[in-house]
């Protein structure tokens, strides 16, 4: 017999019950004392500690896969016989039918990455600009901005798509960005205050990110046994407060330099980057998300790759060996996730470990 939560999900599924009645009736229900183990003999109690508690919610089985593979391929096959502006209306007609009826979580996640590509590509279009060059300052980059908290925070209203609300609150942080540089080059009487002021831009960008990442814990808060939307919707805004951490740093640091290429220079700042993923791992490891350990990847091992050019090997010697060491990492991490985060909580005050999820 599955547990609580699965028996209302399956409800859910069903069209018993709508999917906000499920999810305000699990802590109701919890709360008035109805246990796992009065439904099944078999259920773990609620006390038990669970082996993983960042398991998405969106993923639940091959059936959803397989619709999900065909809405890529159908709404692909439509924007290259009709035009950008068919995505919308079909985006909406299956929201329709495969979240709001059907109830199914990965299409959902799908269509609002969906629907989020077309609301970059249309703002772009409509700004006669290209979304991958659009400056950050500016009334063009304000205009661009604005677009995704509509948009999205709209098709959340409609359909309550835990992704939808989060990319809504990271499309506000942007706009709340764009804003704070817009007043201080106003201040400053300075059009191009981001661009003459590097160390500022970045110092509001890490700013921005820890906002989002405190956002995001209050989610997480909310819910650290991971059974709500509150969790879904913590696990979006992680996974883009860590990079965004993670970026701002480096940019802090000199390192951005605008493409990859730069973390690959050999300087006595490349070891910036290994210690802010370090240091970001440790915070995945607390609150228990693997989305900041895996968003640190890639740029550590651009990071190792300039240390280790620093030796006489070959460029294909430097490739391997960055390979080997960030595979090590991921391997180790992965395969000792538990241990290592019993290890970590363990030395943390009790009044914290009791508000983040059991270890």
């Amino acid at each position: 017999m599955p547990e609580l939560k699965l028996i209302l999900d399956e409800a859910e599924r069903e069209g018993l019950i709508p999917r906000q009645a499920a999810e305000r009736l699990l802590p109701f229900l919890i709360a008035h004392g109805v246990r796992v183990d009065q439904l099944s003999s078999e259920a773990p109690p609620r006390s038990a500690p669970f082996s993983d508690t960042e398991t998405p919610s969106f993923v639940r089985g091959f059936h959803d896969v397989l619709i999900t593979i065909g809405i890529v391929v159908a709404l692909a096959g439509l924007w290259g016989i009709a035009s950008v502006y068919a995505m919308l209306p079909a985006i909406l007609i299956l929201a329709e039918i495969l979240v709001r009826r059907q109830r199914l979580s990965l299409p959902a996640v799908v269509l609002t990455v969906g629907l989020a590509i077309w609301t970059a590509v249309v703002a772009a279009r409509w700004l006669e600009e290209t979304p991958s060059l659009i400056p950050i300052g500016g009334n063009v980059a304000l205009q661009y901005t604005l677009a995704f908290p509509v948009v999205l925070g709209l098709f959340y209203l409609l359909y309550r798509v835990p992704l939808a609300l989060a990319l809504t609150i990271m499309g506000a942080t942007l706009i709340a960005l764009q804003l704070i540089l817009r007043a201080f080059g106003w201040l400053s009487g300075d059009p191009l205050f981001e661009l003459n002021h590097p160390i500022i831009l970045s110092i509001i960008a890490i700013a921005s990110a820890v906002g989002l990442f405190a956002l995001a814990m209050t989610f997480d808060l909310r819910d650290p046994l991971r059974r709500t939307v509150h969790s879904d919707v913590a696990f979006w805004l992680h996974l883009g407060a860590s990079p965004a951490l993670l970026y701002s740093v480096i940019s802090l640091a000199g390192l951005s330099g605008g493409t990859l290429a730069a973390l690959q220079t050999v300087s006595f700042r490349t070891p910036v980057v290994v210690v802010t993923v370090v240091a970001l791992m440790l915070i995945g490891l607390i609150i228990d998300r693997r989305a900041f350990v895996t968003s640190g990847l890639l740029s550590l091992g651009f990071a190792l790759y300039g240390i280790f050019r620093i030796g006489d090997g070959r460029v294909d010697t430097y490739i391997y060996i960055t390979l080997l060491t960030v595979g090590a990492i991921v391997l180790i991490i992965g395969t000792g996730w538990m241990p290592l985060r019993r290890f970590v909580m363990g030395r943390l005050p009790a009044a914290m470990r009791e508000k983040l999820p059991p270890a």
